[in-house]
């Protein structure tokens, strides 16, 4: 149901598209927006909400996940040009409350996408995940960061 309401929602895209006459990103953009939002108004089911509901939480996410990039690319870019030194690298064992290859594997993949930190290895049972830190002043921070940044908006997205 979830991609029928895609396809839905990319249709009328298309018709926004050529009932304007102005094909450009932009215009598509907004069409989809534009159509996003009447799916919403005419949605009475649970199903159709789950699509809708994604909408902008993933939109939140690349947000989320684009302050975070910006954040740790300055710490590290920080870190270089100054003749101080500022890291305390470590290995953290987290946790992990995702449970399917596609949750862990885009986890792992966010984190290392992050400068300054690297996912090494899941453990056997797949309830572990071993990340390298530059950055680690308390661990438990470090690991309550993932687990309610990352991992938890994430599982917000895919369940």
């Amino acid at each position: 149901m979830i991609k029928t309401r895609f396809l839905s929602n990319l249709l009328l895209s298309f018709i926004w598209l050529a009932v304007t006459g102005t094909f450009s990103f932009v215009n598509f953009v907004f069409g989809f927006a534009l159509s996003f939002f009447l799916l919403w108004l005419i949605s009475r089911d649970e199903q159709n909400n789950r699509y809708l509901s994604r909408g902008p939480k993933l939109v939140a996410f690349i947000f989320f996940f684009l302050y975070e990039l910006v954040k740790a690319n300055l710490q590290v870019a920080y870190d270089v040009i100054t003749p101080s030194y500022f890291m305390k690298p470590g290995i953290i064992k987290i946790p992990l409350d995702a449970k399917t290859d596609v949750e862990i594997t885009l986890l792992a993949n966010l984190i290392t996408l992050t400068p300054g930190t690297l996912s090494l290895d899941v453990s056997d049972d797949r309830k572990v995940l071993y990340v390298h830190a530059m950055y680690v002043k308390d661990k438990e921070a470090f690991i309550a960061d993932i687990k309610n940044g990352f991992e938890r908006k994430l599982l917000e997205i895919l369940r």
